[in-house]
C-alpha cells in the first residue's frame, strides 16, 4: 500500500522523494551511513582546496568477493600420516629384554663368549646359556641349564592432552558480513578457517623440535601440547649429544623434560626407548654431514633388522629434492605411488580417486612436512628424516574434534556474557608408542 514503509528501499524514497531511482541501501552508501564491517572500506574522502563535496571516489563502497583466499600454507601432513587409535588405556606394558638375557636388535649382540657370562637369564649370558640342557637335566637345576628364566617387562603411561581454539564474533558482524561485504555467512567462513588452524596446530606439535624440550626453557608449557615426533624418535646419545651441540642446557638430569617419556627416561643408560638415530658425530657446527644415499639405506636396513618396516618417511621440500639429485646424479629416478591417509595411518589403495601420489624410495613414500625440524647447528641445513612404522606409533583419540558454539545466535547471549557468539574448537588425544626400535630418524645433513 503506498505510503507504507516496509523496506529500506520505501524509506529512501519517503526521505529522499526518489522512488525507483535507486536500489536496496545505496543511498545510504553513498552518504557514508552504511559502514559494514570497516571503519571507511579503504577510501579516503577528501575535499579539494576551494571547492565543496567529497571526491568522486567516495561515491561507493569496495564490496569484497565473497570467496575468501589463504595466502598461507596450512596443510597438515604429520597429523594425516599418523594412526589415530581410540585412547583405551592410560599405559601399556612393553617386552624390553629376553628370557635368557639381552635387548639389543640382535641376538648376538648381547651374548657373550669369553667366559664372562653372568649366567642364565642375566644381560650377559654366554652362547652356551641359550637353551642347550643336559641329558635328563634336573628341573630348575641351574648348572643342568633349566633355571628359572623370565622376560623382563616395563610399564609405561601418558596422559590425555586437551588442544583447545576459542574464537568468537560479534551479532553486528555476523548481520552486516550478509548486507554489506558480501561474504555471507561469517560464521561459516570463520569456523573452516578455525577448523584448519586447530589441526595445523596439531601437526605442528608432532613435528616441534628436539631441542624445544630443553630443561632450562622458556616454553614451560610445552608439555600440555602433544608428545613430539622428534621427542619420541631419539635415543640417549643423540639426547646427550644435543648439549651444548644445539642447546646450552644440562641435558644429563633424568629430571627434565628432555629425556622423562611414559614415566621413563632416556639418561642413566641405553634403553629399550632408544630409537635409531644417525646424527652422525655430533652436533658441533663442523659435525654436519652430507646427505647420501648410504645414510638412507643403511637407516632403512638397521629398522629392519631391529624388527621395524618403515611405511613413510616425514621431511621436509628441501631433502626430498636433494633426495631426487642424488638420484638423478646416478641415472636413477624416485618411483611414485598413491598413497591414502586414513585413521589408520598411511594406507596405499590402488586407483582410489581420495589419494594423491608421492615420492617413494625404496617403496617408502616420502611426505613433505612444511613443519619438520632441521637439527644441527649448520647454517645450511636440510631437514630431518623421519622413518616411522605406523603400526607401533599413534595418537591416542579420547575426545575426537568437536565444535562447540554458542551465544546471542543461539537465544542465549548470557551464557557466553557478550552481544556476540563463542566458539570453540577442542581435541582430546596424545601421542603413544609400542615399539621405539622400530623407529628412526637421520639428522644433521646438509
Amino acid at each position: 500500500m503506498a505510503g507504507y514503509i516496509n523496506t529500506i528501499r520505501d524509506l529512501e524514497a519517503q526521505t529522499y522523494g526518489m522512488a525507483g531511482a535507486f536500489g536496496g541501501n545505496d543511498i545510504l552508501k553513498q552518504a557514508g551511513v552504511v559502514q559494514g564491517l570497516h571503519t571507511a572500506h579503504d577510501i579516503t574522502d577528501t575535499v579539494a582546496s576551494g571547492t565543496s563535496g567529497i571526491t568522486p571516489t567516495a561515491l561507493y563502497n569496495v564490496l569484497y568477493g565473497q570467496k575468501v583466499w589463504s595466502m598461507l600454507n596450512r596443510e597438515v601432513n604429520a597429523l594425516s600420516m599418523i594412526s589415530k587409535r581410540p585412547y583405551t588405556s592410560s599405559g601399556w606394558r612393553v617386552l624390553k629384554s629376553r628370557p635368557f638375557g639381552g635387548s639389543g636388535n640382535t641376538l648376538a649382540e648381547a651374548l657373550q663368549r669369553d667366559g664372562s657370562g653372568g649366567g642364565i637369564g642375566t644381560d650377559d649370558a654366554q652362547f652356551d646359556e641359550i637353551g642347550g640342557v643336559a641329558e635328563n637335566a634336573g628341573l630348575s637345576t641351574a648348572a643342568d641349564g633349566l633355571g628359572s628364566m623370565a622376560p623382563t617387562y616395563a610399564q609405561l603411561f601418558m596422559s590425555p592432552k586437551t588442544v583447545a581454539h576459542q574464537f568468537d564474533f560479534s551479532e553486528l558482524a555476523m548481520e552486516m558480513a550478509k548486507i554489506d561485504d558480501g561474504i555471507g555467512d561469517i560464521r561459516a567462513q570463520m569456523r573452516e578457517d578455525m577448523g584448519i588452524a586447530h589441526a595445523e596446530a596439531q601437526n605442528m606439535m608432532l613435528l616441534t623440535p628436539l631441542e624445544n624440550y630443553g630443561e632450562v626453557s622458556a616454553l614451560s608449557n610445552i608439555e600440555r601440547n602433544y608428545t613430539s615426533l622428534n621427542k619420541i624418535v631419539t635415543s640417549r646419545a643423540e639426547l646427550l649429544a644435543i648439549d651444548g651441540g644445539v642447546i646450552a642446557t644440562d641435558t644429563t638430569s633424568a629430571s627434565n623434560n628432555l629425556g622423562a617419556l611414559y614415566g621413563d627416561e632416556r639418561f642413566n643408560a641405553a634403553s629399550f626407548l632408544d630409537s635409531e638415530v644417525d646424527f652422525g658425530s655430533g652436533y658441533a657446527s663442523g659435525d654436519v654431514r652430507s646427505l647420501t644415499l648410504t645414510l638412507l639405506n643403511n637407516m632403512i636396513r638397521n629398522l629392519r633388522i631391529a624388527g621395524g618396516s618403515p611405511k613413510v618417511i616425514l621431511t621436509g621440500y628441501d631433502t626430498i629434492q636433494a633426495v631426487a639429485d642424488l638420484l638423478q646424479s646416478q641415472e636413477r629416478f624416485m618411483d611414485r605411488k598413491e598413497i591414502v591417509p586414513t585413521v589408520n595411518g598411511v594406507r596405499g589403495v590402488k586407483g582410489a580417486e581420495v589419494g594423491f601420489r608421492v615420492a617413494t624410495y625404496y617403496d617408502i613414500p616420502l611426505i613433505p612436512c612444511k613443519d619438520m625440524a632441521s637439527t644441527g647447528s649448520a647454517s645450511s641445513k636440510l631437514s630431518d628424516l623421519l622413518f616411522l612404522d605406523t603400526d607401533h606409533i599413534w595418537l591416542a583419540v579420547l575426545k575426537p574434534t568437536q565444535y562447540f558454539e554458542d551465544g546471542i545466535s543461539n537465544g542465549n547471549p548470557f551464557g557466553v556474557g557478550r552481544l556476540g557468539n563463542q566458539a570453540l574448537y577442542r581435541t582430546i588425544g596424545e601421542m603413544g608408542c609400542s615399539f621405539f626400535k622400530g623407529q628412526g630418524k637421520i639428522t644433521n645433513i646438509q
